[in-house]
């Protein structure tokens, strides 16, 4: 055990040059609300091939393992595990913190050998106090619920305790049934049980619904239509030669509020805990339709008061606000003007995003925030390793200098959600480490975590794969570009891909013919990450999903690189081989989606490729 792995490292941990025994046939004693957690204790000596049966009391000759709750300990949610006497014992500040030292036990046991367990004590506690990930299920990926199980329980393992599921239309509001028909959405009951189901592994699922901006899906529809700020829609400014349908509710038109109202009415009464993220991010037309002469007249303050009746809706029904913070930070003479109760959510997804300085600015106005970094999987399809663990770190060290509440990991599904689940496990892993322990952790070996906690592979093959897959982007595309733009090629049309690696190239100071090549060495470079995959040894009963989809991911990255070339008239396949490589793809993402997701939102998704099919066959005839 020279090379002893825990994710996270805990903050201290003392190793004896000695291991210890483990007996067949001993009790583990816990008193009865520890039940779950001597559970949880029982299965993992169980995979450690020891059956150890669950008592209560005292006095037991044959005692393996101790669990009990610890008021006296310094630290919330601190635990201890001491390996080094007679018996295991895990000492915690309350349940989760026993629940915790559990999970630091059960990968001991991982890699226990010939019967024997390190020899350690470790004092244990978290940095920050809300360790949280929100996952995109909205665009256009809806887990099943068996999807979200094993994610729990993976998450739960790494002492994530909070979980957010972003949603625009993808809960089954009973009184709007036209927003979510085709959307495969959770309803009620399922919403319920995975409540429970993360109130046993210490996880608070907190309710997500965007309530300003990203309300597309309901602002389409007949009976909302009205209620958008510019219902004949608007050009983004990140794509002035493109028009956009309605995204954002108009927050001064009667009938808004009350909308929204409804839906808090009906959403809320499913969750347990006491927090609600009401998101209003991104709203792109505010002062630019319905409210235009009011922004002119007040700025800000348009914003800021409707979230306000937002926060007046939230507290009547017992709730505390979370929200989005990127609007409100570019108004800083408001921000000590937010209810104090109110959580802001400083999000930001580049490597370099200023979370100090925003930080700092919630911290000195008495505003309490988490800081919530990203996973970078998204418009990326392998992810982008550097940006996201650059991103996680400049996170967790500005967000715990400055006293952050939490730390929420995100995870977004842009245009199309292509990427499928195990991409994100990197970001998932990294950021849950540096959430419990950023000294410990900021440069622990995450290759080899991967293999240990997240894939399960003995040969150690996986983690290198995905970390080396979600760094390739670095040969090609610009930093910040919130993405690989080598995989836009995949929904772009001639003209737009031609254009886009015009401005790639200028920006990172290259002609396009020097690009051309490089290209070349991108494919080249996949094929040589991807080829030890048939090496890897997973003991997981989706390892063969896994497979398909790192494999998938890597022939779309490809393909997306040879139509590139293609469109700069340097490729060596056509336009109609390149048609039928795409045909043969195409079938593997359906399958592929359909292993982990609902079938809502699956059409919507294909649908984007269908640029790029078209464009091929316009350039064959």
């Amino acid at each position: 055990m020279k090379n002893l792995q825990l994710c996270p490292m805990p903050h201290q941990l003392r190793r004896e040059d000695r291991t210890v025994n483990l007996s067949d046939d001993l009790l583990i004693v816990a008193p009865p609300a520890l039940f779950f957690e001597a559970q949880a204790a029982q299965t993992a000596l169980h995979e450690a091939g020891k059956t150890w049966e669950i008592v209560a009391g005292d006095g037991y000759a044959h005692t393996g393992l101790i669990l009990r709750i610890d008021e006296t300990l310094p630290h919330a949610q601190g635990y201890t595990l001491d390996t080094t006497g007679e018996h295991i014992v895990i000492r915690g500040r309350d349940r989760a913190a026993v629940f915790y030292g559990v999970c630091t036990l059960r990968q001991l046991l991982q890699q226990s050998v010939d019967d024997a367990v390190q020899a350690v004590y470790i004092e244990d506690h978290p940095d920050f106090p809300v360790r949280g990930v929100m996952l995109d299920v909205s665009r256009d990926r809806v887990p099943t619920m068996q999807t979200l199980y094993e994610l729990i329980d993976l998450l739960a393992a790494w002492k994530i305790n909070q979980l957010q599921l972003y949603m625009e239309h993808t809960f089954a509001y009973r009184a709007h049934p036209d927003v979510w028909a085709l959307a495969s959405p959770f309803t009620g009951e399922q919403i319920i049980a995975l409540t429970a189901y993360c109130q046993q592994r210490h996880i608070d699922l907190v309710p997500n619904q965007n309530s300003l901006g990203h309300m597309e899906r309901w602002l389409k529809q007949t009976a909302y239509h009205h209620l958008a700020e510019s219902p004949e829609g608007f050009t983004p400014p990140w794509m002035p030669d493109s028009h956009h349908p309605p995204t954002t509710l108009a927050p001064l038109k009667t009938g808004s509020l009350e909308l929204i109202e409804s839906l808090y009415d009906e959403l809320l009464p499913h969750f347990s805990g006491d927090l609600f993220n009401v998101g209003c991010d991104e709203p792109w037309e505010l002062g630019r339709g319905h409210s235009e002469n009011a922004v002119k007249a007040r700025g800000g303050r348009v914003y800021l008061d409707y979230l306000k009746e937002l926060h007046r809706l939230v507290s009547e029904r017992g709730r505390t606000m979370q929200f989005w913070a990127d609007i409100i930070i570019n108004h800083p003479q408001l921000i000590g003007e937010l209810p104090r109760d109110v959580v802001a959510l400083e999000w930001g997804y580049e490597s370099n995003h200023p979370f100090e300085a925003h930080s700092r600015a919630f911290a000195e106005a008495g505003i309490p925030f988490y800081v919530c970094p990203g996973t970078s999987s998204w418009n990326a399809l392998a992810g982008r390793t550097s940006n996201a663990i650059g991103n996680l770190r400049n996170a967790a060290l500005h967000g715990k200098a400055h006293g952050a509440i939490g730390y929420l990991i995100t995870d977004w599904g842009d245009h199309g959600h292509w990427q499928p689940l195990p991409v994100s496990y990197t970001g998932f892993l990294y950021g849950a480490a540096l959430a419990w322990g950023y000294d410990a952790n900021h440069d622990t070996n995450i290759p080899a975590m991967l293999d240990a906690f997240a894939f399960a592979d003995d040969a150690g093959v996986m983690g290198d794969i995905a970390y080396a897959l979600g760094d390739v982007y670095r040969m090609v595309s610009p930093p910040n570009m919130n993405g690989n733009w080598l995989t836009y090629p995949l929904r772009m049309t001639a003209e737009q891909t031609r254009a886009m690696l015009e401005r790639a190239a200028q920006d990172g100071g290259l002609s396009v013919d020097v690009l051309k090549p490089t290209l070349y060495d991108y494919i080249e470079r996949i094929d040589d990450i991807i080829a030890p995959l048939v090496h890897s040894r997973m003991i997981r009963a989706d390892a063969d999903l896994i497979r398909a989809e790192f494999r998938l991911i890597a022939d779309l990255m490809k393909h997306a690189a040879r139509a590139a070339l293609l469109w700069l008239s340097a490729g060596d396949a056509s336009a109609h081989q390149l048609r039928d490589e795409l045909d043969g793809l195409l079938p593997r993402q359906r399958e592929n989606w359909l292993a982990r997701s609902r079938r809502g939102g699956l059409e919507d998704s294909m649908r984007r490729f269908e640029i790029l099919r078209d464009a091929y066959q316009r350039a064959h005839r």
